[in-house]
């Protein structure tokens, strides 16, 4: 029997297309380890909006990519986005239904279980989504 591969490292162009492709690649692994509808709703809009955040306010690497990755860590989905800024600022905001931007943390702070920041090289936003619990 094959078997299934609990984590993935991707990286992709600092581009505004990359959500996207990201969601594509997610939602695949998703759907192989039979997660949840919610679990893989979720877990899209966590990644999408990381990397929206990276691409508008990080800095590329020197290939001009970021990184993405995630990995199924017992009953968690652990989500990962790095860039290569640095010193940045990040907190959620407060926002209302007209907000056209700065929502994308908040969002994460909804919808994720936990999410923090490692600065120790460039900027890595971490997410974790139960999946027993959804």
């Amino acid at each position: 029997m094959l078997a299934l591969k609990t984590h993935d490292m991707v990286r992709l162009p600092f581009a505004s297309s990359t959500p996207g492709i990201a969601r594509t690649r997610l939602a695949a692994f998703l759907t192989m380890q039979r997660a949840s509808s919610t679990v893989i709703d979720d877990a899209l809009i966590v990644i999408s909006e990381m990397i929206a955040n990276a691409v508008s306010h990080g800095v590329p690497t020197s290939d001009g990519t970021i990184e993405i990755s995630w990995a199924i860590n017992q009953d968690l989905l652990e989500l990962s986005v790095l860039d290569a800024g640095e010193n940045a600022s990040l907190k959620p905001v407060d926002f209302d239904e007209d907000s056209l931007s700065g929502r994308g943390l908040s969002i994460i702070n909804r919808v994720a279980d936990r999410w923090w920041v490692d600065m120790s090289r460039g900027t890595r936003v971490n997410a974790e989504l139960g999946l027993a619990s959804r």
